[in-house]
């Protein structure tokens, strides 16, 4: 029980969304309507979600909503960075004159497990005007190439770190 106290492991995770559930079912026991109601149901959940918050800290865990509210958040980065990415790649392909100089930089990631360095990846891959080429064999670099290194390495950077954090946050 130590190890999932102090990762905020699966089992007391999933004892939070039980108790939740309990929650739930008392609640639409206690206002004793002849049928299911969905929206019955729904209303009990809601008021379990905020009783099992509150009471998340005898569990000695986190809330179980937080990596929903971190996944949420790294899309939304995400979507960010994809927009400011590709207004640069437009940008770039409407100028008159290409004055691009693409290069590859080596990045040491902070991440250390292959799920989130492959996260982070997918990302990066997926953002347009760079592409991860290849990951040592530790996990810990990341060879990268930019479609600008010289005016466009700083911002990639800056994105590769904002992912990163959520990454961490989702996983950790």
């Amino acid at each position: 029980m130590d190890r999932f106290r102090k990762n905020g492991g699966t089992g007391a995770t999933a004892a939070q969304f039980l108790l939740n559930l309990f929650i739930a079912f008392l609640w639409m026991l206690l206002l004793d309507e002849d049928e299911f109601r969905v929206t019955t149901f729904a209303a009990g959940f809601i008021v379990g979600i905020f009783i099992v918050f509150f009471m998340h800290r005898f569990f000695g865990t986190q809330f179980y909503l937080r990596r929903l509210f971190a996944i949420v958040k790294l899309v939304l980065i995400f979507n960010r960075e994809l927009v400011k990415s590709s207004w640069s790649v437009i940008g770039q392909i409407l100028s008159p004159k290409l004055t691009i100089r693409p290069g590859i930089f080596r990045y040491d990631t902070v991440l250390e497990s292959d799920g989130e360095v492959t996260t982070l990846s997918l990302l990066v891959t997926l953002t347009p005007g760079s592409v991860v080429m290849e990951v040592t064999e530790d996990g810990q670099g990341l060879y990268i190439h930019a479609m600008d290194i010289e005016n466009s390495k700083e911002a990639l950077i800056s994105q590769l770190k904002n992912f990163e954090k959520a990454i961490m946050e989702v996983t950790r």
